[in-house]
């Protein structure tokens, strides 16, 4: 069988390596907005195309919320 073309669905089970798979999976898809670590559980939610802080959490979880609602606000 030949690896070198191989074509992922994200959806079926995955036999590739760990980096293959996200590999694939990066260049399907493109996040606006990031959690970035600003100090010590001090975390800012950025802008990826213009690198603005948009928000600020000191809790991981709830900097993941904001940047999930930002997404799908956006």
């Amino acid at each position: 069988m030949n690896t070198k073309n191989r074509v992922y669905n994200l959806h079926a089970a995955h036999s590739g390596t760990c980096a293959e798979m996200s590999a694939d999976f990066e260049q399907h898809i493109h996040l606006r907005y990031q959690v970035v670590l600003a100090g010590n559980s001090f975390f800012h939610i950025t802008e990826t195309a213009t690198g603005r802080v948009r928000g600020f959490r000191i809790n991981h979880n709830d900097a993941c919320a904001l940047a999930r609602n930002l997404e799908v606000s956006h």
